[in-house]
């Protein structure tokens, strides 16, 4: 299959290029000569850009397909722009069996849509007790390991799972926060807390596990990703330890650039997530850290949750936001509110996380796939369960009016998606 993308505004983050002009496709890849091809689209008043690639996205499959199956979750990350995204290791039965890394991917490449990248479980039943066979994962699929939103409590078994991963160069993904100071808390640990009446999580709960962490990192050398970052002061402890030179990169959920504490109100269960929603400092600290780098990339953290979990008091909701379709609205959300160029903007979730995921996404260069998002950052649009494709329609930003949204996605120069 022979494409040609005419007339595009293009942006190729990975290099900072932004003009208009073609692309060529030829057979699944960028292609840097004109050719003949067997299709032409339109691009004309559209961005052309490498296809989102997201580092957290729960599809909810094996095990829980009453909040969200596959397809529908694919389609969602096809609707939105997104063309890769890793798939964290909390299914039911967790992603601690090769066998069950593998159901993952065939079902994922038979449905045709987004490319799938399995994250696998650190350790067996993520209790935290036992390193699950990396190798035999990695084997299987793996693209890094995880323990998800389950902390190891154990620091003795995280300096194993830490020197095993070094010895074979697997990179380790971990959500810092300590167990015992979050405890049963469901909000930040602040003033709206306290007036709710809602036990809180403090922001020391992320510091100190993030401090024990990088020491481990210190000892073994371990490449270590810090997923979700909520809080100012650990903008601030990822800032010093890349200046140390420690193999350390970090991501925040889109949901945390934009929303505080404050967007609770009055016990809206949408904005019950993990990380809880944090100060308003905090929140102008992750932007920022964004911004210059410190934090590498964003992500949509994207949760799907069934209607009755969520329509519970507060404390008793089930966290988790759907994220898939606002991942490509809210980034350029951000970009404009810190008026960064549109090639920066998008490195965020393009070619900045290519880097972490180890692929050669995210950049449009001739070999590169030819994974790409054509969309029209001026088309406003309001955010309702019905505007979803997502099974999910748990969203703190329901009735948000945003701007931006994908027109055509394309997959291994196939056309997948097109409104």
């Amino acid at each position: 299959m022979k494409l040609l993308i005419k007339g595009g505004r293009v942006v190729d983050p990975a290099s900072g290029k932004d003009e208009v002009g073609d692309v060529f496709i030829s057979d699944g890849k960028i292609s840097g000569k004109k050719e003949k091809t067997d299709q032409t689209i339109d691009a004309k008043g559209l961005v052309v850009a490498p296809g989102l690639i997201d580092l957290s996205a729960r599809l909810r499959e094996p095990g829980q397909e009453y909040k969200a199956t596959l397809a529908s979750e694919m389609d969602a990350a096809v609707a939105g722009g997104v063309t890769s995204l890793a798939c964290p290791p909390d299914t039911h039965p967790p992603l601690d069996e090769p066998g069950l890394v593998d159901m993952l991917r065939r079902r994922a490449k038979a449905l045709a849509r987004a490319r799938v990248y399995p994250v696998g479980a650190l350790t067996v039943k993520l209790a935290g007790e036992r390193l699950t066979e990396m190798s035999v994962l990695a084997e299987a699929g793996c693209v890094a390991f995880s323990q998800a939103n389950v902390p190891v409590t154990d620091t003795q078994v995280l300096w194993r799972a830490l020197q095993y991963a070094a010895t074979f160069g697997y990179p380790v993904w971990l959500r810092a926060e300590d167990r015992w100071l979050a405890g049963d808390g469901v909000a930040h640990d602040g003033e709206m807390a306290t007036r709710l009446g809602l036990s809180g999580i403090p922001a020391f709960a992320e510091t100190i596990a993030l401090g024990s962490t990088l020491q481990l990192v210190r000892a073994t050398g371990t490449r270590v990703h810090f997923c979700r970052l909520s809080t100012a002061a650990g903008v601030e402890m990822i800032r010093a330890a890349k200046k140390e030179g420690l193999p350390v990169s970090c991501d925040v959920g889109i949901h945390h650039v934009h929303l505080c504490e404050l967007d609770l109100g009055y016990y809206d269960s949408n904005c019950r997530l993990e990380p809880p929603l944090r100060s308003q400092r905090d929140r102008d600290a992750l932007a920022a850290g964004l911004a210059d780098g410190t934090v590498d990339c964003a992500v949509s953290d994207h949760t799907p949750v069934d209607e009755d979990q969520k329509q519970l008091p507060f404390a008793e909701a089930e966290p988790g936001a759907t994220g898939l379709e606002l991942l490509l609205p809210l980034i350029l959300k951000w970009g404009a509110e810190r008026k960064l160029p549109l090639a920066k903007t998008l490195a965020r979730v393009t070619s900045d996380a290519a880097r972490i995921l180890g692929v050669r996404s995210g950049r449009i260069e001739a070999g590169a796939p030819a994974d790409l998002v054509l969309f029209d950052p001026q088309q406003s649009w309001r955010v309702a369960p019905a505007a979803l494709r997502s099974q999910g329609k748990n969203t703190p930003f329901i009735g948000y009016e945003l701007q931006g949204r994908a027109r055509t996605t394309i997959v291994a120069g196939n056309v997948v998606w097109q409104a």
